[in-house]
């Protein structure tokens, strides 16, 4: 079974079988339950996580406690693999959303497969680099969008995931609530729920039982656009 989530994740999924083999032997299983800390901001690195089941949040805060969530992670997904790789303490939190199950491999386990294999090597600085590319895409956003453009983007992003895509549409089948979406934005749960209500006004939103839709994706995505082009003044 280890074997199996290794080789399914992206990370390693150009690993050789000595390499596999290996972190398989030297990986073991973790359980979190629900709202449980996995590792905070400051930590030393322990090892690399790999989900087997449940949710995963990735967050950072200030010094005045607000929150901005960087990543939802699921089933298949990595997380602290920079801290593995430069041996550095942890940037960022994690903390388990729902009763969740990881892979762990430990530090050494991947020193130990990074040396073995310069092939995969090769290919943990390629992913890595696709990586940095997409958090450089991320700041842009913030830099340069307001927050109706900000939400706009962030619900076409999340719909690529979250969101059954039908016809023009996109369906969400998960409840984000109002505090997780201010957390992925950086903002206040008011000023997110002012937006969230002018999308639904405007027709680009409806909200049904707290689940989102999307009627048109590419009227949404052109909303977005357009507040790009706004606030770049062109």
């Amino acid at each position: 079974m280890l074997r199996d989530v290794i080789r399914e994740c992206y990370l390693f999924s150009n690993i050789d079988e000595g390499s596999l083999d290996l972190l398989s032997r030297l990986s073991t299983i973790a359980r979190y339950e629900a709202e449980r800390s996995i590792f905070a901001a400051g930590d030393e690195p322990d090892g690399l996580r790999v989900i087997i089941s449940g949710s995963i949040r990735i967050w950072i805060s200030d010094a005045e406690g607000r929150e901005l969530t960087l990543a939802l992670l699921e089933q298949g997904d990595p997380f602290g693999e920079i801290s593995v790789l430069d041996k550095l303490p942890r940037t960022a939190n994690a903390t388990a959303l729902e009763k969740s199950e990881c892979l762990f491999l430990p530090t050494d386990a991947m020193e130990i497969a990074l040396d073995n294999s310069p092939q995969f090597a090769h290919h943990l600085i390629q992913l890595l680099c696709e990586i940095l590319r997409r958090n450089t895409e991320a700041m842009g956003s913030f830099a340069f969008l307001g927050l109706d453009g900000r939400l706009a983007q962030k619900l076409l992003d999340l719909a690529m995931t979250y969101a059954e895509q039908k016809d023009d549409g996109a369906y969400f089948k998960r409840k984000f609530s109002q505090n997780e979406l201010a957390h992925m934005l950086g903002v206040t749960r008011e000023a997110l729920n002012k937006r969230l209500n002018a999308l639904a006004h405007d027709g680009m939103i409806t909200l049904t039982n707290g689940l989102i839709s999307i009627p048109d994706v590419k009227a949404l995505a052109t909303r977005a656009s357009a507040a790009e082009r706004l606030n770049r003044g062109q």
